[in-house]
């Protein structure tokens, strides 16, 4: 098969568009021809050795993929050949072929395209833990997104409005504030024209936000910092715009509310069964159109750098997929 292999931890351009053997398939495991595999940010920092975890070399990238079923390993009951999936499998994803535990494939309805399918996977699924799970949040609080027209910022964005918040989208341009207004922001904030934190306290009547899904890190964390309403809950998510901020824990004792880590990837392996649960609901919720997927380029599997770079071009408005 064809894959996008990583043998060196270097910048992406060093990745290699080669053959590797197929997967074999062993017991409690789903083989997939893999029709769409999405892109995310985390995905630059991993073959870069930068990421929270460091595989092992060589390795394929790629964390979640929808496709067609094509063997069975023993003792997987609920699935069938030829089935339309959608896989989590943390590696391997960039690939014609992947290999996947059964307890992270889920069937999905003929009528969803399979590379919207993939893109339901990581950012909507970060999303919807990160505001189900960790905030909880409820209807009528404020939920202020950072990163809104990126792909999980725009997840959050949908996600936040389903759930009954006052979704407050945060980005570089009008242009992406018109896709997050879009995708049902209720405001957007141009950073690079207005001031956030004086837009934000008008907004709030200066009250402040009860949950933040803060994609960016550096001076935009820290500006976020200072926003929280009493009892509110900071989302870390991730660090797009390249530093990791250092936090003055003062202002979470004087303003009284929490920060707190969302690392999706781990709560699929803690709590899988939540995480399945979560999967179910987000299918239901893109079939009855309460969210969806925003393509906005697809990649073949051999210009998988270009979309990588893409990726981190602060450029997207939407979802990035790889379709072999």
């Amino acid at each position: 098969m064809k894959a996008i292999v990583c043998k060196e931890f270097a910048a992406v351009d060093t990745l290699e568009y080669a053959d590797m053997p197929d997967p074999i398939i062993k017991p409690g495991h789903v083989l997939i021809d893999v029709k769409a595999a999405g892109v995310n940010f985390p995905d630059n920092l991993l073959v870069q050795g930068l990421y929270q975890m460091k595989p092992d070399l060589p390795f394929i990238p790629g964390s979640e993929v929808a496709g067609i079923i094509l063997e069975l390993g023993e003792g997987v009951p609920h699935l069938k050949v030829g089935q339309q999936v959608i896989g989590l499998c943390m590696l391997g994803g960039y690939a014609q072929k992947v290999l996947v535990p059964m307890s992270h494939v889920m069937p999905i309805p003929t009528d969803i395209p399979l590379d919207e399918a993939a893109g339901l996977v990581t950012a909507h699924a970060t999303a919807h833990h990160g505001l189900k799970q960790r905030a909880q949040i409820r209807t009528g609080e404020i939920l202020l997104v950072t990163g809104a027209a990126g792909g999980t910022g725009l997840a959050a964005v949908q996600i936040g409005k389903e759930m009954g918040a006052t979704v407050i989208a945060v980005c570089s341009s009008d242009e992406k504030c018109a896709v997050a207004k879009q995708n049902g922001a209720d405001y957007c904030i141009n950073y690079s024209t207005e001031d956030l934190k004086q837009s934000v306290k008008e907004l709030t009547k200066n009250r402040g936000v009860d949950v933040v899904y803060e994609c960016v890190g550096g001076d935009m964390f820290h500006t976020c910092s200072r926003l929280m309403a009493w009892n509110g809950r900071l989302l870390i998510i991730g660090f797009a715009g390249g530093e990791i901020p250092k936090f003055p824990v003062n202002l979470a004792l004087v303003k009284g509310y929490s920060v707190m880590g969302v690392f999706w990837g781990s709560f699929t392996q803690h709590q899988p069964q939540d995480f399945m649960q979560n999967m179910q609901e987000l299918v239901d919720w893109y079939l009855k159109g309460k969210v969806k997927v925003v393509i906005d380029k697809s990649f073949k599997l051999s210009d998988s750098i270009d979309a990588l770079n893409y990726v981190t071009s602060r450029q997207v408005k939407g979802k990035v997929v790889i379709t072999p």
